[in-house]
């Protein structure tokens, strides 16, 4: 059964996202997932700006407003305003994916004109994060799982080339050693200790990379660190929205959709991978969370084209270092957040962990793409794999991988076309996306009822099902599951109506809708219940059966028994103002 199992839970977790670790660890490890994304976050606009030919001037305001955006949205992510934030710690940074379509703005329209898309393509995520429930048969655990194992295919370009950064005039053993020492001390001080050295690992391993890159081989330059101010401000260089709207606009506007859409396959990669390493006990994944990171993520790019920079996502290394460090308090991210915004006002600083030699910063990154490709393997094996599944994810991936090792016609793909297309995780994300329609497309007609939610309208549920099984020839034991699951989810859906409530409740329960989908799959049936229910998730509800103290109320522990025994799998998907519980029904044959 899908779902989450307590015996399978995770010791390993020293800080749940709700409990609060000492200010030390706090502050430590907001300066360590700083040093780790603050990089990414600076070069990210100096190359856009730099290969469009803008100015200096812009080019330090960008890098400027990109930190304080990626602190002031990080912050969010972790506290969650209102519907907006995943409630985990997800750092947010600039993203490289824009670069290409955000060069061709620069130079068709200049920063006004970029700034103007960058704000329409925000618009986009908030009605995805909206509808995220309407989209569900696309943003799939089987899209997510893609995803995260295309992003290391699409990093590892980079990371060859920060292995080879090393100055002409250093020894050859310069760059294997440095990365070799950091490699070593990042996996082997998690391998061999727990606890605090645990905790330091990653800041441990960075240290000791430049250490060795300084003081053994000469490496380090700190000359331009010598050069920077301690604290200052840059000039004001803000470029302004152009709302001329012109054919220029138009024209870019739909590449500017589609990178943010897949933006958003990451952010809900990340979403969920972060959701499973955050918790000891496993926990069903919340929907409503992931559409709070979406929203978080148009907020900064909302924020990026306001302030006249690049937009920014979630970083994946975000969920690395948690798995790492055993650390997920949503404290951690406030502080990321913090350190970044007072990152912005100390250049000096900045320029210290800009400079941090090419083979420390790619030894780091290759413990942490390894662990970003694992948690994508994570979640589609916990997700189910059957055929059609393996081919989707398989085809997917190759087709991913292919593209951004320009192994498919390379001289057919030029331009604006090549640069979005050379993008793995861009194509493979399509990919599956397109498969996995096709595969709802084709997959049959689904049977629907729709009805009110209350335990009066369960006669209606029962002859709906009787006659499903009666049009694809089941009878027998099969009509017998289907009929009891569905008495059991109406039971479970409806219960509380007897208690006493408030005629404003009352009027809330009598207005509650229920629509009921139904299909075949071979001699199984899949039903889905979309209906407003409680706060309450089945799968975890389903998980405390199996505890010993169980905190699952006794007159509601028979339905959910029996509802486990009759079906295969089920899934409970909460999104804001809606739920949906998929169910699996196996014949005995």
């Amino acid at each position: 059964m899908a779902g989450p199992n307590p015996a399978h839970a995770r010791q390993d977790v020293r800080y749940e996202p709700d409990e609060r670790p000492p200010l030390p660890i706090t502050a430590g490890l907001g300066l360590q997932y700083a040093l780790i994304c603050i990089a990414s976050v600076i070069l990210t606009p100096t190359v856009m700006i730099t290969v469009a030919g803008g100015s200096d001037a812009y080019l330090s305001w960008a890098v400027f407003a990109a930190l304080v955006v990626s602190g002031t949205t990080t912050a969010i992510q972790a506290r969650r305003v209102g519907r907006i934030g995943a409630g985990y710690i997800l750092v947010m940074g600039s993203t490289s994916a824009f670069l290409a379509v955000s060069v061709t703005a620069i130079e068709q329209g200049g920063p006004g004109m970029l700034a103007t898309l960058i704000i329409a393509s925000a618009l986009v995520q908030f009605v995805l994060a909206a509808r995220m429930a309407l989209l569900r048969r696309i943003f799939t655990p089987t899209v997510a799982g893609t995803v995260l194992m295309l992003i290391p295919v699409t990093l590892a370009p980079m990371i060859v080339r920060k292995l080879g950064e090393v100055p002409l005039d250093a020894s050859p053993a310069a760059g294997p050693v440095t990365a070799a020492v950091t490699l070593l001390v990042l996996i082997l001080i998690p391998l061999r200790f727990t606890g605090a050295p645990r905790l330091w690992a990653p800041a441990i391993g960075i240290v000791a990379g430049g250490l060795t890159a300084g003081l053994g081989f000469g490496i380090y330059d700190m000359t331009t660190v010598r050069e920077a101010a301690w604290i200052g401000l840059p000039d004001l260089a803000y470029p302004g929205i152009d709302l001329g709207f012109r054919p220029e606009f138009w024209a870019l506007l739909p590449s500017f959709i589609m990178v943010t859409l897949v933006g958003a396959m990451d952010t809900l990669g990340d979403s969920i991978a972060i959701q499973r390493v955050s918790w000891r006990r496993p926990r069903a994944i919340d929907f409503r969370s992931i559409q709070g990171a979406i929203s978080a993520d148009g907020v900064g790019n909302l924020l990026s084209g306001l302030a006249g920079t690049v937009p920014n996502t979630t970083y994946g290394m975000s969920i690395s270092v948690a798995e790492l460090t055993g650390v997920a308090s949503r404290a951690i991210g406030v502080a990321v957040g913090v350190v970044f915004v007072a990152l912005a006002f100390l250049p000096k600083f900045v320029t210290l962990i800009v400079a941090m030699p090419g083979p420390v910063v790619a030894a780091y990154f290759i413990v942490i793409v390894a662990l970003i490709f694992v948690f994508g393997m994570r979640i589609l094996l916990q997700d189910g794999m059957d055929h059609r599944k393996g081919l989707v994810v398989g085809v997917a991936f190759w087709i991913g991988f292919a593209f951004q090792l320009d192994w498919i016609y390379p001289e057919y793909l030029q331009g604006a076309w090549g640069e979005l297309l050379g993008n793995g995780m861009t194509v493979g994300g399509f990919a599956v996306i397109l498969l996995t329609l096709f595969g709802e497309i084709t997959s049959g007609r689904r049977s629907r009822l729709k009805t009110r939610l209350t335990a009066e309208t369960w006669p209606e549920v029962d002859a709906f099902l009787v006659k499903f099984a009666a049009r694809k020839g089941w009878g027998g034991d099969m009509e017998l599951r289907l009929r009891a699951v569905g008495e059991e989810t109406m039971q479970i859906l409806t219960r509380g109506e007897g208690e006493e409530v408030t005629e404003s409740e009352r009027a809330a329960v009598a207005e509650r809708r229920l629509l009921l989908l139904a299909r075949s799959d071979g001699n199984a049936a899949d039903l889905e219940f979309i209906a407003t229910t409680d706060q309450t998730n089945l799968e975890d509800q389903l998980a405390m059966l199996t505890e010993a103290s169980a905190n699952v109320p006794e007159e509601a522990e028979t339905p959910l028994r029996l509802l486990r025994h009759y079906a295969s799998s089920i899934r409970h998907q909460q999104y804001h103002d809606i739920d949906i519980l998929t169910i699996r029904v196996e014949g005995s044959g």
